[in-house]
């Protein structure tokens, strides 16, 4: 099976796509019915000049409706008892946002369960909003005797003292398994002893410290069974039955693995803790901070979790080459993690923004990643549906088929549908703002406007070096490409480039990209608005940035032909793209 990453509802594609029996490991990190909406937070590479975008990703709100009560109706008709717990709780809570959750997380649960391998487990996070009814939903979907541990992820410390209640401070794991035949790895359930935090008796063990700082404790030498001749000799003028051969003896102590307090003395085995597997985890997980503003991984995404979180469940529950699937991979998180740990893996998101923050993430990191994605256009045929059938989908696509960050807004967005950030010099940053035409009827007009937009963008910015991109499903008239051509060029470090640009949806698919000396992606992007200020410390593969193509969301997920390539792609890195990684 090949990596993949699916666009849509995951309840659809699951159905679809995902075979029976074909997954591992499945984590969701759902929207946790917290009444909240979420914005994808597209940070700027210079806050002293532009403030960072937000894009509504998602509203973590529930109502119930048509479409839940007709969930509702077919998780009834399914064999087992899920369809008597949400009764009961139809009961008990009534026809209101928290059912309406309820029964849409069941349905998804209920196929996640289908797609499960025997040897299969699942990870849901959630938080107290409404773990305790998620538990029982599960206990009927998976069986209660398959309930495997309720994990507390402690995530933040508290701000300050609330009103009436406590400060909710974690979240939770519930985690269950296929069957009893569940994959357990023992070895990844332990964690590094902190040589500045030991627990008390461990502190006291191993209180001796090696020139080098390494502690240890010392050990027994002797064999139990002294009816053992060949092992009674002399060691160090000390004669006993001892553990080991008198060569093995006496390599570990050339190795300075023996010690002897004093001549005459039993020698000792030196055993040190960092050789010991750690701590045994518990339920309890203190040890993984969450992300902070400055956390390197950080992208603005909502609900981001640490990378640390997903390898430690990927290392308990999988094995290499083991299928890991997401049905709400967001940034993806878990697609990283599971990468870089030599598992398979399948992502699925609603958020077409999320497309485009995958793909920036998983080639920053690994360049070579070779992955199929599903659900968006993949022909010029594709796209132009798109317009005509679905034109604020089409609009969210081109925005980001291009490298931009989607406005988020349909109406009232003074003339910009996207964003972008690009370099014009060795640290000189520049915006480009994008305008997406779906319709057949174009009109120099169209152009115009575009430009008095730019104009307004660049007086209100004080970025005289800001540009234009204007996409269409159709190809424009000579007079709009005029227009664009009359608006002159900026000037770069690398030479000009056109002030207006125009794109359509052929020349998209045949390869062509925004024309600028390098253009910041999402990662790019995150990163050098964390830097900025502060000694280089390098945010991404340099030879990935000074590819502009490379650094665009491809749509088969292998990255681009070199025939596709900008003829700027090949001239000097700007000296910013340098720092070393």
């Amino acid at each position: 099976m090949k990596n993949a990453f699916y666009f849509g509802d995951n309840l659809n594609i699951l159905g679809e796509y995902i075979p029976d029996e074909s997954v591992d490991l499945v984590y969701l990190d759902p929207p946790f019915n917290s009444n909240a909406s979420y914005n994808l937070l597209f940070k700027s590479p210079d806050k002293t000049r532009w403030a960072d975008a937000q894009i509504a990703t998602f509203e973590d709100t529930w109502k119930w409706g048509d479409p839940a009560e007709e969930t509702f109706a077919m998780l009834e008709m399914r064999p087992g008892r899920v369809g008597d717990v949400l009764g009961a709780l139809r009961r008990i809570l009534g026809e209101n946002d928290m059912l309406a959750y309820l029964v849409m997380m069941a349905a998804r649960l209920a196929e996640l369960d289908r797609v499960l391998k025997p040897t299969g487990s699942l990870y849901l996070h959630c938080d107290p909003t409404a773990s305790h009814y998620l538990k029982v939903v599960m206990d009927a979907i998976f069986g209660v005797g398959l309930f495997q541990n309720e994990i507390v992820w402690q995530r933040n410390t508290g701000k300050s003292l609330m009103k009436r209640r406590l400060p909710n401070t974690h979240d939770l794991l519930l985690a269950y398994r296929k069957s009893d035949d569940a994959t357990w790895n023992d070895d990844a359930i332990y964690v590094p002893y902190d040589p500045d935090n030991l627990p008390e008796k461990t502190a006291q063990k191993y209180c001796n410290i090696d020139p080098d700082g390494r502690r240890y404790t010392l050990g027994d030498l002797l064999n139990p069974n002294k009816n053992r001749p060949n092992l009674d000799y002399e060691f160090l003028g000390v004669r006993r039955v001892w553990r080991w051969t008198k060569d093995r003896m006496q390599a570990a102590y050339e190795a300075g693995l023996i010690h002897q307090s004093a001549p005459g003395k039993v020698p000792r085995l030196k055993r040190y803790l960092d050789e010991m597997k750690g701590l045994p985890l518990t339920d309890v997980w203190t040890d993984i901070l969450p992300l902070n503003s400055q956390a390197r991984e950080r992208l603005g995404y909502p609900t981001q979790k640490p990378l640390a979180l997903l390898e430690r469940i990927i290392a308990m529950s999988s094995n290499e080459g083991d299928v890991v699937l997401d049905p709400f991979c967001g940034c993806g998180t878990t697609l990283h993690a599971a990468h870089a740990m030599g598992r398979r893996w399948i992502g699925i998101d609603v958020a077409i923004q999320a497309m485009s923050v995958v793909g920036d993430r998983l080639r920053t990191h690994f360049p070579a990643i070779d992955y199929d994605v599903f659900g968006i256009p993949r022909s010029i045929d594709g796209a132009l549906y798109l317009a005509e059938n679905h034109p604020f989908k089409f609009e969210e696509w081109a925005v980001t088929r291009i490298g931009g960050m989607h406005s988020g807004k349909y109406r009232g967005d003074r003339g910009i549908d996207g964003i972008f950030y690009f370099l014009t010099g060795n640290d000189q940053k520049s915006r480009g703002i994008i305008s997406v035409k779906g319709g057949r009827n174009l009109n120099p007009g169209m152009i115009r406007d575009l430009v008095g937009t730019l104009d307004r963008e660049r007086r209100e910015t004080r970025d005289p070096d800001a540009i234009a991109v204007f996409v269409c499903a159709h190809e424009p008239s000579r007079g709009m490409l005029n227009e664009a051509r009359q608006a002159g060029t900026i000037e770069t470090a690398t030479g000009p480039f056109p002030a207006v640009q125009i794109l359509t949806v052929r020349e998209i698919f045949e390869g062509a990209a925004i024309r600028v000396p390098a253009l910041f992606d999402s990662v790019a992007a995150a990163a050098a608005g964390r830097q900025r200020g502060r000694s280089a410390s390098g945010f991404v593969d340099p030879r990935e940035l000074a590819r502009q193509r490379a650094m665009l969301f491809t749509f088969d997920g292998t990255g681009p032909s070199v025939a596709a390539a900008r003829p700027e792609a090949d001239r000097p890195m700007p000296a910013q793209l340098r720092m070393a990684v």
